[in-house]
């Protein structure tokens, strides 16, 4: 995957987690485990059609699975959808850690 790729991918999932009531429904899913729309809706202060807009973006960025039995759908977070985010946050410690260690070599030769 190129990096360009890499890029539009890391900035839909920010985008799509961005919006409070999305990042609310992710969080309720990693707390609790799998649910339906309709245990989603309960409590979310949204309604269902609105709900399920919300999880339908949430899958399309790749964050969450559906499942469907019967007439429910259940829904539950797909770990692996955060990889975006994740090599995001290390690129940005690996940055840091060198920023500081510089400084600090700096410092050191200053106290010299």
């Amino acid at each position: 995957m190129t990096t360009a790729a890499q890029n539009q991918i890391q900035s839909e999932v920010f985008r799509i987690l961005g919006d409070p009531t999305r990042r609310r429904l992710f969080e309720r899913l990693a707390r609790e485990g799998e649910l339906t729309v309709s245990a989603l809706t309960v409590g979310s202060k949204v309604s269902q059609p609105a709900v399920s807009q919300h999880l339908a973006a949430l899958k399309l960025a790749g964050l969450v699975n559906d499942r469907r039995e019967g007439r429910a759908i259940h829904y539950s977070v797909k770990p692996e959808g955060l990889k975006p985010l994740v090599n995001w946050v290390e690129h940005y410690t690996q940055f840091w850690a060198d920023k500081f260690d510089n400084l600090e070599a700096f410092l050191n030769k200053m106290d010299n």
